[in-house]
């Protein structure tokens, strides 16, 4: 048999080569992956602000739910504002004093943003004496207040209106000054009711220094203004009886 052309055999031999090649190299193979794109991540959605409570700015004679709160929240502080009408009348005010007084703020007649604030966070009552009874009232002639304390903690913070240290006289003691003396004593005599003393009369007293005495009054304005005694606004005088036993503690001073 005679054999092929050297061309032919050239041909043959690129050819199967080509195949060969084909086989490692060829489209058939899967080709790889491309590489992935960075996936974005979902935006963080920006947290609404908390609005601040704004409360309307009150004063004596206002009325409506922020004065209710107003009144809500000074009763839950021992701070007795008399009825819980949404109306701003003299108890409340009487209440706002003693809250300003002890959180030592100015006395102002509007109540504003500083205001409710203090009474979002308010301060504790300083303590009068060092010798601390459970059960006792404390008396700041300075800012005009008194603590009743019972069982170590306050139960009552009020307004009072103590001696205006001015000069008055009567007919069978003579002349002396309007002073409410500093010290400490007890509670001791009281009385039920409308008490006439030579120098007025007194609803509900209970003496703890003499003539001296813890009692309801017609008129507690907001600076001293009595003969020596320690007047307090009616709606509390009623209870008060009730809230201070005898022979409590008694702690009275002018602190800085």
């Amino acid at each position: 048999m005679r054999g092929r052309p050297m061309g032919m055999r050239k041909s043959a031999v690129l050819l199967i080569s080509a195949v060969l090649l084909a086989g490692c190299s060829g489209t058939d193979e899967a080709a790889p992956p491309p590489a992935s794109s960075p996936v974005a991540k979902p935006a963080t959605p920006t947290p609404t602000p908390t609005p601040t409570p704004t409360h309307r700015k009150l004063k004596p004679g206002a009325k409506g739910p922020d004065v209710e709160e107003l009144q809500r929240r000074l009763k839950q502080l021992h701070y007795d504002p008399g009825k819980i009408d949404g109306k701003y009348g003299p108890s409340t005010q009487m209440a706002v004093w003693a809250f300003q007084a002890v959180n030592r703020m100015k006395q102002k007649g509007t109540l504003g943003t500083s205001f409710w604030e203090a009474l979002a966070d308010p301060e504790e009552p300083r303590p009068m004496a060092k010798k601390r009874e459970k059960d006792r009232v404390d008396v700041d002639l300075k800012r005009q207040y008194l603590v009743v304390y019972k069982d170590g903690a306050p139960r009552l913070i009020t307004h009072i209106s103590s001696g205006s240290g001015e000069l008055f006289c009567t007919e069978d003691r003579g002349c002396r000054y309007a002073t409410t003396s500093t010290g400490d004593f007890r509670t001791g005599r009281r009385f039920s009711g409308w008490e006439t003393s030579p120098l007025g009369r007194l609803y509900n007293p209970i003496y703890f220094n003499g003539g001296i005495a813890f009692h309801g009054a017609l008129s507690v304005p907001r600076d001293p203004a009595s003969h020596g005694c320690v007047r307090m606004p009616m709606h509390i005088a009623e209870y008060f009886p009730d809230l201070l036993g005898a022979n409590v503690p008694v702690h009275v001073r002018r602190p800085r």
